[in-house]
């Protein structure tokens, strides 16, 4: 289908389609004769007429990607500002205007304007990933047009256009081939797997279990990695299997972070307090206290102010935007700040297998030949070194003798080439199929010299690699024999072994017996069982009648009676630090899936080495492809995910997108990763999505919340212990915050009750929330994480940020000490001025400014006592070393310097209403900070007793 008709209903949908070719084929094309297909798109060898292709691409539209457009950027920001925490402001805001106090209105107003940027910064999110699926398609292509052919804008291709492709073109759009000459593709941006694929022009016999596993079929975003060939389009833009996957992508909607649904659980609990007990207080005041109606406007003002804490989301910002950083050295770049914590969150990762529990790079790790000696090569990646080894021990020369021929082969029936690193510290490289490839560095590992060989025995007929016959054969004249001709052959073992007549055995011919064969095979299943891929070698001389027909060879004529050499195993290896971090997984109570497009048993033996896939579990592992899983109901799907231990293989982008959803409606918190196109839509609809930087495509990292910049699971790990720690972080600062709620609002609780002066003025209120509190606020949301933090199972999504004993903890019992010790100093300093209870104003106006600025001074001291408190909840502050953080100490620091400049600096004394403040006062609020610690460590051990107690009852 055109894309427009994809996305919306359209009148012109059914004419469209049948110009894009979607509706005119009458079956899939992969199952289709070439006469047929080009019968059913009206098109013929040469082409298109000019005047045909644009008639159907005015009617089908043009070749691109087309995109749902979202909220705009201006109408995502103006929605800062009408949350609950902006709406609790713009109240007090206008109550404060209507008072008459002007300037508390325009404090308010630029409260309201900082907390909505912080939040934009939190919440933008740069939607790209059309653009890069759109970056992903070529903007030419060679099409025949009226028999000739030429260059084209890649837009313009409609179904019936005959593409024209060769090694290093991008597919503009999915075709059916008519004809190929040794044409494989890179299909991995759509099923994530690198292995290029073989094509051919024939029609499928069987129905692949996807339309991507079709062998006649050049999809759109893939790359021809060798070969040429032509092809007819079948479908363009949406209709494309990109452009399904584009759709997918954009379709799925992404749900608030655990951590945004947090942040407006505690904006409701605030409003609600804040409200009740401003709307409170003022009936109270104004009514039954019988204050003036801008008394009782300032007194509302300041309790819905002094329980709305401003800060809170400029410091949840900066912590995480501090933890983002953090994070950024080691290796993973978040792109939304709430995903931190998400991971920290996550109870279960699903996981791609290639590239990111595997290194991405073929390698040959075991040699069988027939005598039954098995050769194990070492070395990593495709660096020419390594070591051979037999019995466990260096191979001499004599023990080589075995191996030769099999390496021989492998490297001369090739057509990768081995690039050495161009710059210090770059990697070697292969041109062409990563399997060829391996072939070649095993046996340059064993001291082969390709270059050599094909000096001895040059190249001079090559019969391409074909899926149906799974073989590849090579032809060569082997001048140190007289100029015979020999042929050299690699392919699966049991249909190569079907057309040998004579083994390789010890340097003699003997021919091929049962007994032969089954241990062959046996070899063949036992590295298959390992996760390896297996490929046969053989070889062959050729009569010499042959040499005259060599231009006219075909397979048949040079793939039977071959001579069996032996079995080449290779292996995907995976990462070092794989198990270690998926063991560090199961410890902290996070599940593991592996969700690949590899084979199942290949998926299952890598699994099993790094330890995803557990032998002592109990539980055997389910093994589920894609077509069980299509006929699986979602009831039965989410039955199925309860099995412990889990992997699905050869799925689709729709497979993986099912499989998450289902784990998201059964409560868990789900982490994907992902490196191709094919893993965009899962990326976008997980909890967290994390993107490969090195090998994923950018349609991938732009869908994804998180990239890992070296594409290792272990630095999921880590990024999983940094969200764990940024969650009990936020509470830590949360508690910090809310300690000082409490003396801020009793103040205008005795001011509106008791008659008293004003302890407190708006202005200090917001000088504590946004000034002094900020940098300790955010040092504790920086401390490392605690030592048992990759220990203890993932936090339960019933568990709050603000829980009921945090609230306790901060606005009562830490809250409730400050209150006192400030107000008794407020109370003694009136008092001493000649102030006596019951009277409603100080004895002057300098004595008022003084008094409420020692209130606001003890409680910018007793937060220094409060701080040093939170750094633990339960352990002692000393077991985490009490001066440790050095970034709390420069915050208090800050603190200290901040509320002394508002108490010694005249120019401020008239906006804040601060007076000047004789040290004696800093001395005796100074004394209970050491009284407020203490009283809070001596709740931990009380907390920490409890609790062993009921861990001893449990035991």
């Amino acid at each position: 289908m055109s894309g427009a008709s994809t996305l919306r209903a359209d009148p012109g949908a059914a004419a469209r389609a049948e110009a894009s070719g979607t509706s005119t084929l009458g079956g899939p094309p992969w199952m289709l004769a070439i006469e047929d297909v080009y019968g059913a798109l009206r098109s013929g060898p040469g082409g298109l007429s000019g005047s045909e292709a644009a008639r159907r691409l005015a009617t089908a539209g043009r070749n691109e990607i087309q995109e749902i457009r979202g909220p705009s950027l201006a109408r995502r920001f103006l929605a800062q500002f009408v949350n609950l925490f902006a709406l609790l402001l713009w109240g007090g805001a206008a109550l404060a205007f209507v008072a008459g106090t002007p300037q508390f209105g325009a404090a308010i107003i630029a409260v309201i304007v900082l907390n909505g940027v912080f939040g934009m910064l939190q919440e933008y999110r740069a939607e790209r990933a059309v653009t890069a699926l759109r970056r992903l398609l070529p903007q030419v292509a060679t099409v025949v047009r009226d028999g000739d052919a030429m260059p084209a804008p890649a837009e313009s291709l409609v179904a019936g256009d005959l593409l024209v492709v060769a090694e290093g073109d991008r597919v503009s759009a999915d075709a059916r081939l008519v004809d190929q000459t040794d044409l494989r593709v890179d299909e991995s941006s759509l099923t994530g797997e690198a292995h290029p694929v073989h094509k051919t022009a024939e029609a499928e016999r069987e129905p692949p279990a996807t339309s991507i596993q079709a062998h006649n079929m050049l999809f759109a975003g893939s790359t021809v990695m060798a070969g040429s060939g032509r092809a007819i389009v079948t479908a363009t833009g949406m209709g494309t299997e990109f452009g399904r996957i584009a759709r997918l992508t954009q379709e799925v909607r992404q749900d608030p972070s655990p951590l945004q649904v947090e942040v407006g659980r505690v904006a409701r609990r605030v409003a609600l307090l804040s409200v009740v007990l401003g709307v409170g207080f003022f009936v109270i005041g104004y009514v039954f206290a019988g204050l003036p109606l801008k008394d009782g406007a300032i007194f509302a003002i300041g309790i819905v102010l002094a329980n709305v804490p401003e800060g809170l989301l400029p410091t949840m910002t900066l912590a995480l935007a501090m933890a983002v950083q953090r994070m950024a050295k080691r290796n993973a770049l978040v792109k939304r700040l709430s995903s931190v914590e998400t991971l920290g969150s996550c109870t279960v990762i699903c996981t791609d297998k290639t590239g990111t529990i595997t290194k991405n790079q073929m390698t040959v790790r075991e040699l069988w030949a027939p005598t039954g000696h098995v050769a194990r090569i070492s070395g990593s990646g495709y660096e020419p070194v390594g070591e051979v080894r037999v019995c466990d021990a260096p191979a001499a020369r004599q023990d080589l003798i075995p191996f030769l021929p099999i390496l021989r082969i492998g490297h001369m029936c090739s057509s990768a080439r081995l690039v050495p690193p161009s710059d210090e510290g770059a990697a070697w490289q292969i041109r062409g199929d990563p399997t060829e490839g391996a072939l070649l560095v095993a046996a340059t590992r064993a001291g082969l010299d390709r270059d050599e060989d094909l000096r001895l025995r040059p190249v001079v007929r090559e019969l391409a690699f074909d899926p149906k016959r799974k073989r590849m054969s090579t032809i060569h004249r082997a001048l140190a024999s007289d100029g015979l001709l020999v042929a050299y052959v690699k392919g699966a073992p049991r249909e190569l072994l079907e057309h040998c007549s004579l083994v390789l055995v010890g340097g003699q011919e003997v021919p091929r017996t049962a007994a032969l064969t089954d241990m062959a095979m046996a070899e063949n299943d036992r590295m298959a069982r390992a996760g390896m891929r297996v490929l046969g070698m053989a070889y062959r001389y050729l009569p010499e009648e042959q040499e005259a027909h060599l231009g006219s060879l075909h397979p048949g004529d040079v793939e039977q009676e071959l001579v069996f050499a032996g079995l080449v195993a290779m292996q995907d290896q995976p990462r070092d630090e794989v198990p270690d971090a998926v063991e560090r997984c199961h410890a902290a109570g996070i599940r593991i899936i592996m969700i690949t497009g590899d084979y199942g048993l290949t998926a299952e033996a890598i699994a099993r080495e790094v330890g995803i896939v557990r032998s002592g579990d109990g539980a055997a592992v389910r093994v589920i492809d894609s077509a069980e899983l299509a006929r699986l109901s979602d009831d039965e799907l989410r039955e199925v995910l309860g099995t412990p231990q889990l992997i699905f293989s050869r799925a689709t982008p729709e497979h993986k997108l099912r499989v998450v959803r289902a784990l998201q409606e059964m409560g868990q918190v789900v982490a994907v990763t992902g490196d191709g196109v094919n893993d965009a839509p899962a990326l976008r609809r997980a909890d967290i999505g994390v993107a490969m930087g090195l090998t994923g495509t950018d349609v991938a990292r732009e869908a994804a919340d998180m990239i890992l910049v070296d594409d290792n699971f272990a630095t999921i790990v880590s990024a999983v212990e940094e969200g764990r720690a940024i969650f009990d972080n936020m509470r830590k600062f949360i508690v910090y915050i809310f300690a000082h709620l409490s003396p801020e609002a009793i103040p205008f609780i005795f001011y509106a009750l008791f008659r008293v002066p004003l302890p407190l003025t708006v202005m200090q209120i917001l000088a504590i929330d946004l000034g002094t509190e900020t940098l300790p606020a955010l040092a504790l949301g920086i401390e490392r994480p605690e030592p048992d933090v990759m220990t203890r199972p993932p936090r339960r999504r019933a568990e709050r940020l603000l829980s009921g004993g945090a609230l306790a903890r901060g606005y009562g019992f830490l809250g409730g000490m400050t209150s006192v010790v400030v107000m008794s100093a407020f109370f003694l300093y009136l008092t001493g001025q000649g102030w006596h209870w019951g009277e409603h104003q100080p004895p002057t106006s300098e004595a008022g400014a003084v008094a409420s600025t020692i209130v606001f001074l003890g409680i910018v001291i007793m937060q220094i006592g409060n701080a040093f408190a939170c750094r633990t909840e339960r352990v002692s502050a000393f077991s985490v070393g009490l001066f440790s953080n050095r970034f709390l100490l420069w915050g208090i620091a800050f603190e200290v310097a901040f509320a002394a400049a508002l108490i010694y600096v005249p120019a401020l004394h008239g906006l804040f209403g601060t007076g000047t403040v004789r040290p004696v006062w800093w001395v005796y609020l100074l004394a209970f900070v050491p009284v407020v610690f203490t009283a809070e460590e001596a709740r931990k051990a009380i907390m920490r007793r409890r609790a062993g107690h009921i861990l001893s009852a449990h035991r």
